[in-house]
């Protein structure tokens, strides 16, 4: 098992990326907190891996907000767990409005749960991560790496994501805590599926992505594993397009 006691919190695990990620690790041997705001679906994750003998717990979680991840989420994983070894903020949103209707609000919005959830989480489990090391990998997107029509704001968070993801490396390095992120490309997840099922767009997509194919959930979840897993130990501070090869068109 290739995270066998090892102990990663998931954020938006409740569906989708995070789905996946929760189901894939706990099937290598990790413990898992799985967080996200849907309590419902939250609810279902959970006892579908207790049911196939995986240990996890399942939180209630804004990751938007300080006090939930310092007074909520910390405390209840220790409680459980003890330890704190994987990190994955896979928690967002996404916001598409032409440029010019763009407006501080919608801005806050995105920034607040993409960006700065992101450096929330990381400083939440550096001190219990700083005299172990550990593995943090922040979801982030080819939006941060091209340009796209549309989602401005969505595109400006997430190039965040990849950059701070590149600080916190050189910051954390010196503790043995690696910081990476994946950068998916257009994959089906039942948030996207409606949009990337439309079969005109489908051609267009297709026309710009190598493989023919948009990308799936799992393979989302192989490529955080290997960032969680001590495989990837002397990796850090990369941003790993999972696109169907998109970004070298």
């Amino acid at each position: 098992m290739r995270l066998e006691n090892k102990i990663a919190i998931i954020t938006g695990a409740a569906s989708g990326m995070g789905e996946a990620m929760a189901y894939t690790f706990a099937e290598q041997g990790a413990k898992i907190v799985a967080t996200d705001i849907q309590t419902e679906k939250l609810n279902v994750l959970v006892a579908t891996i207790k049911a196939k003998g995986g240990e996890i717990i399942g939180i209630k979680h804004d990751v938007s907000y300080r006090k939930e991840w310092f007074e909520n989420v910390i405390p209840e994983t220790l409680s459980a767990f003890e330890k704190i070894d994987i990190l994955i903020n896979n928690a967002g949103i996404s916001i598409s409005h032409q440029f010019e209707e763009q407006n501080e609000d919608i801005w806050a919005k995105a920034y607040h749960i993409n960006m700065n959830s992101v450096m929330l989480g990381m400083q939440a489990v550096l001190p219990h991560m700083k005299s172990k090391g550990g593995s943090i990998v922040n979801i982030s997107s080819i939006a941060a790496l091209t340009g796209m029509a549309g989602p401005g704001v969505y595109t400006a968070t997430k190039g965040g994501v990849s950059a701070i993801t590149r600080a916190a490396a050189v910051d954390f390095g010196a503790f043995g805590i690696r910081v990476n992120a994946i950068n998916p490309g257009y994959i089906l997840t039942p948030m996207s599926e409606p949009h990337l099922s439309n079969q005109q767009y489908k051609d267009y997509l297709f026309g710009v992505i190598p493989l023919k194919a948009y990308g799936l959930a799992q393979d989302i979840a192989n490529a955080a594993l290997f960032l969680a897993s001590d495989e990837s130990r002397y990796i850090t501070g990369i941003n790993l397009p999972v696109d169907g090869g998109t970004t070298i068109m």
